[in-house]
């Protein structure tokens, strides 16, 4: 069995912290996995993107603090087949929990660590989008 699909992962990052999605890009870069990064920076462009109906990703990596729809009212609002992880710093249970009953496959906290930022984010494309 290939390791890598012939065409690469389509990754819809959903995160408005520039340092964690320079962060996040590099990380997928250096990891040698053929990933395709769309970004949306805040709730309503990620709504927007997420209703055109040639936008197809294979993961959605979804940040809970996020400008003008937070994460939170975006997986109440919009459903779908496509694997949504929630990568936050969030340490609130309630929160985790609610994500999960609205369907997120995980919820990952980040960390400040960059060599465990790496092993997240390349963790969460290998279970959810490989």
């Amino acid at each position: 069995m290939p390791e890598q699909p012939l065409k690469p992962i389509e990754l819809f990052l959903i995160e408005d912290n520039p340092a964690d999605v320079v962060l996040f890009w590099h990380v997928l870069a250096e990891s040698g996995m053929k990933v395709k990064v769309h970004l949306a920076m805040d709730g309503e462009q990620a709504l927007q993107m997420l209703t055109e109906p040639h936008f197809v990703p294979s993961l959605i990596v979804l940040d809970l603090n996020i400008p003008k729809i937070p994460g939170l009212s975006l997986l109440e609002r919009w459903s779908t087949k496509t694997p949504v992880v929630v990568f936050s710093s969030s340490t609130n249970e309630r929160e985790k929990q609610r994500v999960l009953a609205l369907g997120a496959r995980e919820f990952v906290l980040k960390s400040s660590d960059l060599y465990e930022f790496s092993e997240l984010v390349c963790g969460m494309v290998r279970r959810w989008a490989a």
